[in-house]
């Protein structure tokens, strides 16, 4: 089997609103303008209320309503509206996987682009803003792969929940390739900038070329720690297990290990966008 044979079937790929993609399209483009983004938002009623619950809830602790995306783009600036709107629209691209909890898909999700977020805030090789997007979309080829061979997920699952394999390995076996290759293959599909996509297909080895990619090394501290989150690891466990070859790899400076407390309090205020 071959990635593009899952990006054959259209009928079955998710479906991303076009503003979002515009959004990501737009990500290294110092002369978008931006308020042409910000009107096109408004134009879409479903992403508009969910952004503007999320604006006016506690986690931005604003001291008045704010009604419009105008009015959030002033506030926030573009940069916070891009994120929900990219964390908004993705959250939206599906109803039905069998096979995945899309709450909890979506809420993990979620809570990794925080953290790569985070991460990228302490190194000057990586924008906070890609690092969020790939955050978002780092499993979107697990979607892709429930959707479109549902069978082939489900022993995929059962390998892994068995321990007969880790899930890379398993893919590899039953597919000939990961669901990494299908998320930068459909990111490809939908025009994302090419190192997004390498970002997200190498995350898991950041370190299976010469030169690691630092955007791909901040995907996989992020999904570290989000792992240490789910699990409740207690923090000198963390500390002691962060993988620090791929922290300086990400440009990290070494006192990063003192400052994951942090990190691990990051919480789930995004998952309103989830209802």
């Amino acid at each position: 089997m071959q990635v593009q044979d899952l990006l054959k079937q259209t009928d079955k790929l998710p479906n991303v609103p076009d503003v979002v993609r515009e959004l990501i399209q737009l990500l290294n483009d110092s002369n978008a303008k931006y308020s042409d983004i910000a009107e096109r938002v408004s134009h879409d009623q479903t992403i508009s209320l969910k952004v503007l619950r999320v604006v006016n809830s506690a986690y931005f602790g604003l001291s008045r309503k704010i009604s419009s995306i105008d009015e959030a783009t002033v506030l926030l600036g573009i940069d916070k509206l891009k994120t929900l709107v990219i964390a908004s629209g993705f959250s939206n691209s599906v109803t039905n996987v069998e096979g995945i909890k899309l709450s909890e898909f979506w809420a993990d999700s979620f809570r990794v682009a925080e953290l790569a977020q985070w991460i990228a805030r302490r190194t000057p090789l990586v924008e906070e803003s890609e690092a969020f997007t790939v955050g978002i979309v780092h499993n979107i080829g697990r979607v892709l792969l429930h959707l479109t061979e549902p069978e082939i997920a489900k022993e995929v699952q059962a390998l892994v929940a068995g321990r007969k394999a880790g899930r890379v390995k398993a893919e590899e076996d039953l597919l000939g390739f990961t669901s990494q290759d299908a998320g930068k293959a459909l990111m490809d599909l939908w025009k994302f900038p090419v190192e997004l996509g390498n970002a997200v297909q190498r995350h898991k080895r950041p370190f299976i070329d010469d030169k690691p990619q630092p955007l791909a090394c901040v995907l996989n501290l992020a999904c570290y720690l989000n792992a240490c989150i789910r699990n409740d690891r207690d923090y000198d466990l963390v500390r002691e297990g962060f993988p620090m070859a791929v922290a300086k790899a990400a440009g990290l400076p070494g006192g990063i290990v003192y400052e994951l407390d942090d990190a691990l309090m990051i919480g789930d205020e995004l998952n309103q966008l989830l209802n």
